[in-house]
């Protein structure tokens, strides 16, 4: 296994930095692996890792303002949380078909990155695709009271306060990651307070972009995340009406992965158990055709793991 740093540039010409993880031998597919709110690309390391020992190369990267691809004063970044999607997946996608012609493409999107796979127009260059607890964030969704009354606390008054007074989000310091760019926090608040998330935002049109994707999509929940509930991924996978959605949700005491929560499906010890699971469907994703219309056995319960 090789890894090599790698810059790129979105159709906007913002400079995106990342990672490209190469098996030793010639790869089956590359993996895009788009990342979470506030999250760098180094927490998907130790998966992209093991996605090379099963013989696929995987990439890495940060979007805009994020770690590595953050700029100088971020305060004076202006962007959006669509931009990430319309921008910046849109540039990863661009640059794996040209890095990588002939090779089919895979994508496995935790979070927002999973709302990349249903948004971004270049889903349709991917065989297939893994959502890794994604689900539309309306906050009235959050099932325990005191968890929705922190989350709402950070997004409506300490976020936009902080983002008022610094001109970014402090997102180390609230607990949410990495710091945020103003624009891509104040677009994202304003989704969590719709009781569809960003479906009930006019301007993104994100049921019929969702409605647009025809690819194999697994998507993954975790009994014990206290946001990507099975009630907010089922009405996020609904707007998938032509993909063949598998939905599988799983109890981590079950499976003996230890916590997995939010973020724990890219650690190690969690990955141990349940990294294997996704690289075999990926695997046989590359055998089945890649257009088709969504998947009978896909039951808003989801299959049970």
């Amino acid at each position: 296994m090789t890894t090599q740093s790698i810059e790129f540039s979105a159709a906007d010409g913002y400079p995106l930095r990342g990672t490209l993880w190469r098996p030793a031998a010639e790869p089956s597919a590359l993996v895009l692996i788009h990342p979470a709110t506030a999250v760098p690309e180094r927490l998907y390391a130790g998966f992209a890792r093991y996605l090379t020992e099963r013989g696929f190369a995987a990439l890495t990267y940060n979007y805009r303002g994020i770690d590595a691809s953050r700029p100088a004063r971020l305060n004076r970044l202006r962007a959006r949380m669509r931009d990430w999607v319309d921008l910046d997946v849109e540039a990863a996608t661009a640059w794996a078909r040209r890095a990588f012609a002939g090779v089919p493409l895979l994508a496995v999107g935790h979070s927002v990155g999973g709302h990349a796979i249903g948004l971004s127009a270049g889903s349709r260059h991917l065989r297939a695709a893994v959502m890794v607890a994604s689900h539309a964030g309306s906050t009235r969704l959050i099932a325990h009271a005191a968890e929705r009354l922190k989350v709402r606390l950070i997004l409506r008054v300490l976020g936009p306060l902080t983002s008022t007074l610094l001109g970014y989000v402090p997102g180390r310091r609230l607990g949410l990651g990495e710091d945020l760019p103003a624009g891509v926090f104040r677009e994202w608040s304003g989704w969590t307070t719709l009781p569809r998330y960003f479906f009930d935002d006019p301007t993104l049109g994100a049921a019929e972009r969702f409605a647009k994707q025809r690819l194999p999509i697994l998507a993954l929940g975790f009994d014990d995340d206290p946001w990507a509930n099975p009630v907010a991924i089922d009405l996020l996978v609904s707007y998938l009406t032509h993909a063949a959605v598998e939905r599988r949700q799983i109890d981590p005491r079950a499976t003996g992965s230890g916590p997995v929560g939010h973020m724990g499906f890219f650690r190690s010890r969690p990955g141990a158990v349940l990294w294997p699971g996704v690289a075999d469907w990926l695997a046989q994703a590359l055998d089945r055709p890649r257009d088709a219309d969504r998947a009978p056995s896909s039951t808003p319960a989801g299959n049970r793991a």
